[in-house]
């Protein structure tokens, strides 16, 4: 056999050796935890989210995924004895449901409202948040109300209940008010600190904490009280996983940590 035959041979060996190598690698199908709780992977706690949403989830400077959720979530982690593991989805795939049927998560934390429609496909925990809507402007303009916004451009982040009660009072008013719908919360704060819109609906601490970031810039004109209520989700049907997030919960509730990571991310005290 000549050199160049046996190059051949030994890089079809390094190959079958190769193949061989990866055909035995276990694949972390996941497993239980000691309380019975299903995981999708062993040792994790694996969130969906969507990010940016800050104070619930965002990056730090170090890239860190940080925030209120995330918080809390982390507390539901070590009640089962893991870590949090989170995954940065689109929006439309966490409320759809999608995500945790499909195995991508265990859980949902993504700053979510919970509605009677999301509840036919996921299955949500005890509300942990009140929300309020708000409305922003650019620091200087005056509009207090959605009826001054005649003729003007109105920004929303899609999918979202601030969406979705924004289109209703514009319908149900007859307001000549062009509703504009942007991806996610990134692209409707910059839409408005550049004035594509004259002024833009979310929810009242994902403002607070813009407005924390970046003084002077956008202030709060107006708040609608929609009497959401935020909540974590889990797959239809995953009573065990439901279960520890809602004693997770309670217990934050009631040994003061909740609380503490209420100042620490939202800034007022909790009423709750």
């Amino acid at each position: 056999m000549n050199m160049l035959g046996r190059t051949r041979k030994v890089a079809v060996l390094a190959a079958a050796v190769t193949l061989a190598l990866a055909g035995c690698a276990k694949e972390d199908t996941g497993g239980t935890t000691e309380s019975g709780v299903p995981l999708i992977k062993t040792g994790s706690l694996t969130t969906c989210t969507h990010l940016p949403y800050a104070p619930f989830q965002s990056k730090d400077a170090a890239g860190k995924v940080v925030g209120f959720d995330v918080a809390l979530i982390d507390l539901v982690a070590a009640k089962l004895g893991v870590t949090q593991a989170i995954v940065d989805t689109p929006f439309e795939g966490i409320k759809s449901g999608t995500d945790l049927e499909s195995g991508k998560c265990d859980i949902a934390a993504a700053g979510m409202t919970i509605t009677d429609e999301r509840k036919k496909v996921l299955d949500f925990s005890d509300p942990y948040f009140d929300a309020t809507q708000a409305l922003a402007v650019v620091t200087g303009k005056e509009v207090k109300t959605l009826e001054e916004l005649a003729g003007k451009r109105l920004g929303v982040q899609g999918g979202t209940t601030g969406e979705d009660y924004i289109k209703t009072q514009v319908a149900e008013k007859k307001l000549d008010v062009e509703v504009v719908s942007y991806k996610d919360l990134a692209a409707l704060q910059q839409a408005l600190s550049t004035n594509q819109v004259e002024a833009a609906v979310n929810d009242l601490p994902v403002w607070n904490e813009y407005i924390k970031a970046n003084p002077g810039k956008v202030a709060v004109a107006a708040g609608f009280d929609t009497g959401e209520q935020y909540g974590f989700a889990v797959k239809k049907g995953n009573a065990a996983l439901l279960k520890a997030v809602n004693e997770a919960l309670a217990a934050a509730k009631s040994d003061g940590t909740y609380e503490k990571l209420y100042a620490t991310w939202i800034g007022d005290k909790p009423t709750v």
